[in-house]
């Protein structure tokens, strides 16, 4: 297993001030904590307060000027909860780490992330987009319903460089992709974009697996609402990017008013220190059901990612939505990501607000289902599968049907 090492300056806490390298586990648990021990703290404190008393109000207003300038962060203590908070800032700061990148801003959802990404580009001027089926099917209506002024150019990731236009503010893709798990190559597409920034909606793959800033990406987006958070109990989103767009979507977010909670911050943050050996132990167990729903005679395709992953789709020969009403001890439900295996029917819930013709052409049939597996015994998810498949109609193997991205 490659051992991803971090760069990073030692913080000033009384430790010598060298360069110290860490692996991307130990940056997991200690990210955005640094400060903790010199505070004579050891778990991250959870700020809950909306404002904070000043008694320098000339003070407080080069500060907010300085704000509505760059959209840096203010110096100091903090001013007001839409502006900023502490336990929030603690996990912008792992993530960020843990990206690659300088900076990260988190929203109260990854659209509102994704919805603060549009304004920014479009109050330039730059209101062109140019996306890359699939992609999540909220992410997809918005653009294509053009609800924040956007418009979108569909292509594949050959024909990205001639889809730009004077005009293009930005080029989405995601990879692997939801639901059907198709990869791009992200060096090549960053390649195509030029001086057009490039986001990479990279919530299936998370860090562990691949860092798009390290192909070209300026922007990698999260719904943290997944493998972040990982326990299916906090909505959040997150953007990890340079400090330049940082500072603008955080004028965005003061703005619109998208912020995360402060304890859905601190569970962020909790979350990550367990998030590598999370996504590791749940893509062992997704890579085997792939290689047996692959040799299963129920099953017509899966598809499963080379760079590995926890997330499986397979489209069946019989009726899906027997296969969504057989399972016992995995959930159906939408979302993913969790401690715990969900599935779903992509063309009846996450994409059926997809024109049905552009669902079916970027490979999402009606006989697709999509896989979060979780942390259960992978013999016992087996047996809830082969269940849930109903009876078998032959016993030859067909190791030809696994699709890899």
């Amino acid at each position: 297993m490659t051992r991803s090492v971090f760069t990073l300056p030692s913080m000033d806490l009384g430790m010598d001030t060298h360069t110290t390298k860490r692996a991307l586990d130990t940056e997991a648990v200690h990210a955005g904590r640094d400060d903790l021990a010199g505070q004579g703290l050891h778990a991250p404190p959870i700020d809950l307060s909306t404002t904070y008393p000043s008694y320098d109000s000339r003070g407080e207003a080069d500060r907010i000027d300085a704000f509505a300038t760059t959209g840096a962060e203010p110096d100091g203590p903090p001013v007001y909860g839409r502006l900023g908070n502490p336990t929030v800032a603690r996990f912008e700061t792992a993530l960020a780490r843990l990206e690659g990148t300088e900076s990260a801003v988190a929203f109260a959802s990854g659209m509102a992330a994704l919805s603060a990404v549009l304004l920014v580009r479009g109050s330039a001027g730059l209101r062109h987009v140019v996306a890359v089926r699939p992609l999540y099917g909220c992410s997809d209506h918005l653009l294509t319903a053009g609800l924040l002024g956007s418009e979108v150019t569909w292509t594949d990731p050959a024909g990205v460089a001639d889809a730009l236009r004077p005009d293009t503010g930005l080029v989405l893709v995601e990879s692997p992709a939801n639901p059907t798990l198709a990869e791009i190559d992200l060096r090549a597409v960053a390649h195509a974009c030029g001086s057009v920034p490039l986001l990479v909606d990279n919530t299936f793959a998370t860090p562990v697996l691949q860092r798009p800033a390290e192909h070209g990406a300026r922007l990698v987006l999260h719904s943290a609402t997944k493998y972040l958070g990982g326990h299916g109990d906090v909505l959040a989103g997150v953007v990890a990017c340079d400090e330049e767009l940082a500072g603008r979507l955080r004028q965005v977010r003061f703005a619109t008013g998208g912020v995360l909670h402060p304890l859905a911050g601190y569970l962020l943050l909790r979350g990550l220190s367990t998030l590598p050996v999370r996504v590791r132990a749940a893509s062992a167990s997704a890579a085997e059901l792939a290689r047996r729903l692959a040799a299963d005679p129920r099953v017509a395709r899966v598809h499963y990612p080379r760079i590995g992953g926890a997330m499986v789709s397979f489209e069946v020969h019989g009726d899906p939505h027997r296969v969504i009403g057989g399972v016992r001890l995995i959930t159906p439900a939408v979302s993913l990501g969790s401690v715990d295996s969900l599935i779903q029917h992509p063309a009846s819930i996450s994409h059926r607000i997809v024109d049905a013709d552009d669902r079916r052409n970027a490979g999402v049939s009606d006989r697709l289902l999509r896989l979060s597996v979780g942390l259960e015994d992978v013999e016992d998810l087996w047996a809830d599968l082969d269940g849930a498949l109903g009876e078998r109609a032959g016993t030859t193997a067909r190791p030809e049907a696994l699709a890899q991205g």
